[in-house]
């Protein structure tokens, strides 16, 4: 069965939703406070996180940051904060999404088997190529390694999946809808902006100057496209 973790100190919450859940088909374990929600992630290994910002102790914040650290699990973000900067900062932090209260029963079932359909996805789906070099930048897809001039560098599981899918097609115009299809799913429930904010990380992390993008290049009101291997065949020289 699938678990997941429920992190909120409000138990007029945590009990119609946990029970929700249950009803839906989860096992659903849950946590009042910040600590031992981060303890619990990190020992209980549950296939998705739901995480409310508000916590004693810890707030979800710091929480996420903790737990991405060290896990690749889905975190859904609980909100009651409508600014688009409280938004922005969960996804920053390494959360998948968010969902503000108050919310519907249906839209949080909706949300976490959309997250869960994804990962599921990610993990079947086979690479085309098992390395790929651009520049000074080699991924490898078998095992999901990805290096900047010999130093690995540490990807977040979707910066990843973003990463070696414009390497693939690398030289190629990849839009925006496609983007979201291949990495975020088809039936993505968040706010189109996270794209935005995976290609500012990927770009801190490989480029030597992320406001002036060599590799991951803008195609305005388009897409994405990643630079060839010919584009830096004179750096070199």
């Amino acid at each position: 069965m699938t678990t997941l973790l429920l992190v909120d100190d409000d138990e007029m919450i945590t009990g119609p939703v946990a029970r929700l859940l249950g009803e839906n088909g989860f096992e659903t374990r849950v946590a009042h406070d910040g600590p031992s929600g981060l303890a619990m992630a990190l020992d209980d290994h549950p296939d998705l996180i739901v995480l409310d910002v508000m916590l004693p102790g810890m707030d979800g914040w710091a929480v996420c940051r903790e737990v991405r650290a060290r896990s690749s699990v889905p975190i859904l973000m609980l909100t009651a904060l409508g600014e688009e900067v409280d938004r922005i900062l969960g996804l920053e932090l390494g959360a998948d999404d968010y969902l503000t209260k108050p919310f519907s029963g249906r839209e949080l079932v909706a949300r976490i088997r959309a997250m869960l359909r994804r990962v599921e996805l990610d993990r079947v789906k086979g690479p085309a190529e098992d390395r790929i070099e651009v520049g000074d930048v080699s991924l490898d897809l078998t095992t999901r390694r990805v290096h900047k001039a010999g130093r690995e560098l540490t990807l977040r599981y979707k910066e990843f999946e973003l990463l070696s899918l414009l390497m693939t097609h690398r030289g190629e115009v990849v839009t925006r809808a496609e983007l979201f299809d291949q990495v975020w799913g088809t039936d993505w429930l968040g706010d189109t902006r996270t794209l935005d904010v995976h290609v500012r990380w990927l770009r801190e992390k490989i480029e030597q100057d992320p406001s002036s993008p060599r590799y991951v290049q803008t195609v305005r009101n388009v897409g994405y496209r990643f630079a060839t291997q010919a584009e830096f065949a004179g750096d070199a020289s």
